[in-house]
């Protein structure tokens, strides 16, 4: 019977974490994690005896966030976290985690009042990570960790809220320049939280992460055309659908008419642009920050993809996944480029 109830209270323990469990495992120096990336996450604990207190709010994020957000909903960042240092691998997921609960705001509420309640949750709980009191919550309990270990900037999470909170109004970009915007505010803060947590603070590195950043967001907006399509949503910069002519209704009945291949022409060719923007700075950004910037891989690959599909961003092939970008990464990590 006392052993049903200490199993009990381990169980209730479990679904209510709190800070203070928290606290015990991020100070615990020891804690080492491993990855294996032909499956799941594996989760290594060296020295560990049975009477050490391991936080469930950091297994269940383990178990639940990390490869439900990080690997299905952002399998590419998810790839990109395995090649980090293992110091930063950790702190890398919680912050891809964070941004992808924000990302997914949007899709996930029926009515904008919903949505703009949820951002007002994340602002509030990045507040309080600051205070040193995070709430019981898993994605919080990791960023906790991280902001502790790495000091970052509280700034950077804060203008991904915003901007994410903007974006709930649910309409098409105006013009390339604040797709671009978009970019800079999410992404780009993005690459600067995760440069701090390799522990660079360069200033050609951030004008990388800058332009690196842009180019994430203009693909994302792209690659996103045929799901959002098909939901009856078009997003793209309408300055560039107004010059070739193209309507919000012939993206929705996925046409692939000469006039939209020129306006995917044209968003990826900014893309590109920023992309050979950021390389120019690469004689001059630190060795350690170039795991941060393995994403590039990612939005290489799209490119070249769409390039030979002739840009048509309809083309079945572009909505299935580079079986070789596990490789293509690796090999990029082991060279030490972006």
């Amino acid at each position: 019977m006392a052993h049903m109830k200490s199993t009990s209270s381990r169980m209730r323990m479990a679904r209510y974490p709190n800070a203070q469990s928290v606290r015990r495992l991020s100070q615990e120096d020891d804690t080492r994690w491993s990855y294996l990336s032909r499956h799941n996450l594996w989760l290594h604990w060296d020295g560990y005896t049975r009477e050490r207190t391991i936080s469930v709010a950091a297994v269940h994020f383990f178990i639940n966030i990390s490869p439900l957000f990080c690997r299905k909903r952002d399998y590419d960042g998810f790839l990109c976290s395995l090649l980090l240092p293992d110091a930063a691998r950790r702190s890398s997921l919680a912050l891809r985690a964070f941004n992808v609960e924000l990302a997914q705001i949007k899709d996930s509420v029926s009515q904008k009042t919903i949505g703009l309640m949820r951002m007002q949750f994340w602002k509030s709980a990045v507040e309080d990570i600051y205070r040193d009191d995070p709430p019981a919550q898993p994605i919080s309990a990791e960023l906790w960790r991280a902001v502790r270990k790495h000091t970052i900037t509280k700034r950077w999470m804060l203008r991904i809220i915003n901007e994410r909170e903007k974006d709930i109004e649910d309409r098409a970009y105006r013009n390339l320049q604040e797709l671009e915007a978009y970019g800079e505010n999410t992404q780009s803060s993005l690459l600067y939280l995760l440069l701090e947590t390799l522990g660079v603070r360069n200033v050609h590195a951030d004008h990388a992460a800058s332009h690196i950043g842009k180019a994430q967001g203009i693909l994302t907006c792209l690659r996103a055309t045929p799901y959002n399509s098909s939901r009856r949503k078009v997003y793209l910069p309408m300055d560039i659908c107004m010059l070739h002519g193209a309507s919000q209704e012939d993206f929705i009945r996925n046409s692939r008419e000469q006039n939209i291949r020129d306006v995917v022409y044209d968003i990826a060719s900014q893309a590109h642009v920023h992309l050979q923007h950021a390389r120019s700075f690469s004689m001059n950004v630190p060795r350690a920050a170039m795991p941060a910037f393995l994403q590039t891989v990612v939005l290489e690959d799209y490119l070249q993809r769409v390039r030979k599909a002739d840009f048509d961003v309809f083309h079945p092939g572009l909505q299935k996944r580079n079986p070789m970008l596990p490789f293509h990464l690796y090999l990029r990590s082991w060279k030490k480029t972006y």
